[in-house]
């Protein structure tokens, strides 16, 4: 029940807050926007569609190998998990319902919840460390081409969030190379936070880190004795971003625009963008990811192609997931209670 209250209050907020950006992107340019709609290609369109739903296959792909369980957990179920996770990460505040939904659903499949836990894990690290790799790839081609002259104060908001991604990636290394040493930091900073008054319940704070540092141990130890398992899971994550970032492309091929956009100005601006959107607050990164999108696509596109390509990207990579994975998630919902 409380699920479902909050399903309906975070939606409520995702219908009000797209409403009201559409109106602001939109009060002025609407007929011209109606204009270049009409004379859509659709042909790249379904291109640009394709490459979303490789993202999803790749990143599926990846944790049904992880499970490594044919007889509890097919291609099919991973597949069908992600794209509920979609639903989840699409609804809640920085996309943090997703891996908790994907952890309860492969104990559904006889999974022990530990095991789950470290499955989802190891999947995180994959993501994160090509995150990072493609953080890098995306600030040195900036550096090298100067792609964003005009948004300097948003480019280096954005490189504090690829240093943020690099931090997580180190702690993890850490983690992975010594759990003494991460217990001793853990205790250091929480007894620091304990002193200034902003942690209240030491104890209980410890104990819930040091496990949290021990599924990441549990985890990385794991990683070690399944090496081609670690390399596949970053190659294929990392392609995965690269069928996500490269969808905005063939969205401005979609409306005739051939000239505007190159494969790295593509992938740069979409790593930017979202990575900007991490720092929103709001289901969907709605409104940030919107504004991002205009500041860093309009350095290479006239203001109806961006405002044009920002509708069609947003629909594609944000409420068609939203909408696939609530549908799943209510027909998976009904099968379970007939079962």
């Amino acid at each position: 029940m409380e699920l479902i209250k909050s399903i309906k209050k975070n939606t409520i907020i995702i219908v009000f807050i797209t409403i009201l950006v559409l109106y602001i992107l939109l009060r002025k340019d609407f007929p011209k926007v109606m204009e270049s709609l009409k004379h859509l290609d659709v042909k790249y369109l379904l291109i640009a569609i394709f490459f979303y739903v490789m993202y999803l296959v790749l990143h599926s792909y990846v944790v049904y190998k992880t499970v490594n369980d044919k007889k509890k957990f097919t291609l099919k179920e991973s597949i069908k998990h992600n794209v509920i996770a979609q639903f989840f990460n699409g609804i809640t505040p920085f996309s943090t319902g997703g891996q908790p939904m994907e952890i309860y659903m492969l104990t559904e499949h006889d999974i022990k919840g530990s095991k789950a836990t470290n499955y989802i894990l190891q999947n995180f690290v994959f993501y994160q460390i090509a995150l990072v790799i493609f953080g890098i790839l995306a600030v040195i081609f900036n550096t090298v081409f100067k792609l964003f002259p005009k948004v300097n104060a948003i480019r280096e908001l954005v490189g504090v969030g690829f240093f943020i991604n690099t931090l997580v990636a180190v702690v993890i290394l850490i983690i992975s190379l010594s759990k003494t040493v991460t217990n001793k930091i853990i205790d250091w900073i929480i007894n620091i936070l304990y002193k200034i008054h902003i942690v209240k319940h030491k104890e209980k704070q410890l104990k819930a880190w040091h496990k949290k540092c021990d599924e990441f141990n549990e985890c990385a130890d794991e990683l070690k004795k399944r090496k081609g398992l670690f390399v596949m899971g970053v190659i294929l994550n990392f392609l995965g971003l690269v069928c996500l970032y490269i969808t905005p492309l063939f969205i401005v091929y979609a409306l005739g625009d051939f000239k505007s956009l190159n494969v790295i100005s593509t992938l740069t601006s979409s790593a930017y963008v979202m990575v900007m959107s991490a720092f929103v607050p709001i289901p969907g990164a709605s409104g940030g990811v919107e504004y991002g999108f205009t500041q860093f696509f309009g350095n290479f596109l006239g203001e109806t192609v961006t405002k044009t390509a920002l509708l069609l990207w947003r629909f594609i990579t944000y409420y068609l997931g939203l909408i696939v994975g609530a549908v799943v998630f209510n027909i998976d919902a009904k099968e379970g209670e007939e079962k």
